[in-house]
């Protein structure tokens, strides 16, 4: 006979095995699955697992105020706590593979981490999710990661205003939130209230510091492709012809790409960043070398390049320089206000002839 005491006790006996599994698969699918942040079946996931997350809440603090039988609470209570996690953990997870596409890990790690975190927190601190303060922490750090790309998604825009005012809008939905559950649960509401409103600001604040250092990666945007050549020329049918010098199997673990030039070559930077539909923006090739002398990196040239979205490969684009001389170098593919959105790095090394080229046709 069907019992949700019997289920229970089945899912509390494996409960362990159930959720480390169900991490993993979920993860596997987002990254199989989701495929272009700017879908909106795919952002219609998101939405739902928020509303699942808003109605889990609601039902838990209403009925933990009602007078019912101690079973029914317990039961209730244990299923409601599952459903929450469940429709977080999809978000976290969700949030990881959009964010992680976005990233230069050597700019963005300190956020991504952050966000690992908070997902394996998902799972390991289950047993709070009994306290509002909880609740309400991860339904705002939820809204605010899917309002910071999908707002530009929504209007076309992408800078400092639309982070603004994701953090706003963010802000507002879960004050809403928060309105419903003071009539809900006056007791509980009160006793956490302080706490709760610590929380929101502690996270608007740390989100806010990382966006203005540059550690938040600039999603919606993301880098496709990209590469270091010795000339590059488009073509009648609009693709991109580009020259090579051919890799051995060793240069694909060098940390930077060498590249052999004749005095006075110019080198040609090649990026293809998506962009959402209807998204147009700029980005910057910053052209770096590394200062030994100093010990830091110096910025030589930043070339600015317009980016129309909607390819699915991304917007292809390059940038040139005449000035290149023996040593490190990186250019960052970057926002104009500084999100790193990829980076090429190659060593400059010059040779008295000139190498052997290949080429090849970018699409």
């Amino acid at each position: 006979m069907f019992s949700w005491q019997k289920i229970k006790e089945f899912f509390i006996r494996h409960e362990d095995h159930l959720s480390s599994s169900s991490l993993v698969l979920g993860f596997l699918f987002d990254i199989f699955v989701l495929t272009r942040i700017d879908m909106p079946e795919e952002n219609l996931w998101i939405i739902s697992h928020l509303v699942v997350a808003v109605i889990g809440i609601l039902i838990l603090n209403f009925y933990e105020n009602k007078d019912i039988r101690r079973g029914e609470v317990d039961n209730l209570h244990y299923w409601l706590v599952i459903m929450i996690q469940f429709a977080f953990g999809g978000l976290l997870s969700t949030f990881l593979v959009f964010y992680f596409r976005s990233a230069t890990i050597s700019a963005s790690w300190p956020f991504l981490l952050l966000l690992a975190i908070s997902f394996a927190y998902n799972e390991i601190l289950k047993q709070h999710y009994s306290r509002l303060t909880f609740q309400i922490s991860y339904f705002f750090l939820s809204t605010f990661l899917f309002a910071i790309y999908y707002v530009p998604i929504l209007f076309g825009r992408f800078g400092t205003e639309t982070f603004i005012f994701s953090g706003l809008v963010s802000i507002g939905v879960t004050m809403i939130l928060l309105f419903i559950l003071f009539y809900v649960t006056k007791e509980k509401f009160k006793k956490s209230a302080r706490a709760t409103f610590y929380s929101i600001f502690g996270i608007y604040i740390i989100f806010n510091l990382m966006y203005f250092l540059n550690i938040i990666p600039p999603i919606p945007l993301s880098l496709q492709d990209a590469g270091v050549f010795h000339s590059i020329s488009r073509n009648t049918d609009g693709n991109y012809d580009v020259t090579y010098e051919r890799k051995g199997l060793r240069d694909y673990f060098r940390p930077y790409e060498i590249l052999n030039y004749t005095k006075g070559d110019p080198m040609y930077i090649y990026s293809a960043v998506f962009s959402p539909t209807n998204l147009n923006t700029n980005i910057v090739h910053e052209w770096q070398y590394y200062d030994e002398d100093a010990g830091k990196w110096t910025t030589s040239t930043k070339i600015s390049l317009s980016l129309t979205g909607g390819r699915e490969g991304g917007y292809r684009t390059y940038s040139l320089t005449n000035n290149i001389f023996p040593g490190y170098w990186r250019v960052n593919v970057e926002t104009p206000s500084g999100q790193v959105i990829g980076r090429i790095r190659f060593r400059a090394q010059e040779v008295s002839v000139s190498p052997f080229l290949y080429s090849t046709i970018k699409e």
